[in-house]
């Protein structure tokens, strides 16, 4: 993750969080996630956030769970600190969060807050405060794959300047940007080493391409 004096420090990072559960949502270290603000119980939060540590922890809900406010959420997510935002004059926040770390969920907190708060667990993710680099085997082949998915997907990249990042902010770029089904995407945000993310994409990305090609729609 690239230094910027504003990102708290691993030991810094805060003791609670409020998580917004999305699916098919993730918040990489050091990536960008635009996000439409409009319901109430989301404003409040963000204004929350707003005057303290800024960090709102991404999670996905489980699969076929019930659309409830305490639905069922998977147990590890990516936190982002808001790093910009902006109020629309029909009451809505457009707001940007940039990756700082992932989390597994120690505990749900109860309160009288119309969101819901969680006791995060950074520890098994302190690498993700760590630049790795020449973790992709064969990135002509990640790239001779990925513009077969995209293209089947209608998934659009300016491929020139994907091209150009290293290997850390490509994954974690695709990590969070490509339309994988939620289950995949979780297999994605709880790999704990890059080596491990890339290896798990290629294979995601090979796995689908092979599918299309034998005539069935897996996209969803």
């Amino acid at each position: 993750m690239s230094d910027n004096p504003f990102t708290p420090r691993f030991e810094d990072l805060p003791r609670e969080i409020p998580i917004f559960p999305l699916p098919g949502v993730a918040v990489m270290p050091g990536s960008m996630l635009p996000l439409n603000i409009f319901e109430p119980r989301y404003l409040a939060m963000v204004f929350d956030v707003l005057g303290s540590h800024r960090m709102i922890g991404m999670v996905q809900p489980v699969p076929d769970a019930e659309d409830e406010p305490t639905s069922e959420v998977f147990g590890t997510g990516s936190a982002g600190r808001i790093t910009s935002f902006s109020e629309t004059r029909d009451g809505r926040l457009m707001l940007v969060l940039t990756g700082v770390c992932r989390f597994d969920i120690r505990e749900e907190l109860s309160g009288p807050q119309p969101y819901r708060r969680v006791i995060p667990d950074w520890t098994r993710f302190e690498s993700d405060y760590r630049s790795e680099s020449g973790v992709i085997a064969d990135r002509d082949n990640l790239f001779s794959a990925l513009r077969t998915y995209c293209e089947r997907a209608s998934v659009e990249i300016a491929w020139k300047d994907a091209e150009a990042l290293a290997d850390q902010s490509l994954i974690d770029l695709l990590t969070v940007h490509l339309p994988l089904p939620v289950e995949e995407k979780q297999a994605l945000i709880e790999s704990v080493t890059l080596r491990e993310r890339a290896d798990l994409l290629q294979g995601f990305i090979d796995l689908t391409n092979a599918r299309d090609a034998s005539g069935r729609d897996i996209r969803h």
